[in-house]
């Protein structure tokens, strides 16, 4: 998609670039008001829902793609995707859990049309107390730990990014994802084992 045709049907602010505090900012009740609010045909409601979940979309984005610009790109085509299909919600899952689906389908399709190359996140927020020696060791893990991320086999990695960085609960991935919880138990069980390995491989490198 163009970035003229998006700009015509992306709500307010998002096109905007919000400054969002989280979802954790929205009660259950707000989100549930809002919602029912875009249903029937209210951007400005989507504007909400975007301010509270742009954040964590974007987050679980970068984690799949490790490029921002990618990511910013994958944040709205969900979000985009969620407007066209809000109808659609009915409910029986949280909206959260809904919207994450519809990010991890983006980024899943993204990644298997694109593979793009992993890009390293600069480290921003160092310490400024920590010696330069301890500020290149932990740059280096992190970079190793990203690469490994991003070498584990999709379900895996999906299943990891949402129960280790997003603190999904295992029921909350299972919806997620589409599965069922001892399936996304067996994912994390593979996913941790596999990362400690690629990790131990790239530091012997």
């Amino acid at each position: 998609m163009g970035s003229d045709a998006r700009a015509e049907t992306m709500p307010a602010a998002l096109g905007a670039g919000s400054t969002a505090q989280g979802a954790a900012a929205g009660s259950p009740e707000v989100v549930r008001e809002a919602v029912a609010a875009c249903q029937r045909g209210d951007r400005e409601a989507f504007d909400q829902l975007v301010v509270l979940y742009q954040r964590e979309i974007y987050r679980l984005c970068y984690r799949y793609v490790n490029n921002h610009e990618d990511a910013n790109d994958l944040t709205q085509e969900a979000f985009l995707r969620a407007w066209r299909g809000i109808g659609r919600f009915r409910g029986r899952s949280a909206f959260s859990t809904w919207l994450y689906r519809i990010a991890v389908n983006a980024c899943l399709n993204f990644r298997a049309s694109k593979k793009p190359p992993a890009q390293e996140l600069p480290e921003t927020l160092a310490d400024p107390g920590m010696g330069a020696a301890q500020r290149v060791e932990r740059s280096d893990q992190a970079r190793r730990v990203r690469q490994a991320v991003s070498r584990l086999p999709e379900k895996q990695r999906a299943t990891l990014i949402l129960k280790i960085y997003h603190e999904l609960t295992h029921q909350e991935v299972a919806r997620v994802l589409g599965s069922t919880v001892g399936t996304v138990k067996a994912n994390l069980f593979h996913a941790l084992g596999n990362l400690r390995k690629l990790v131990a491989e790239g530091s012997e490198r």
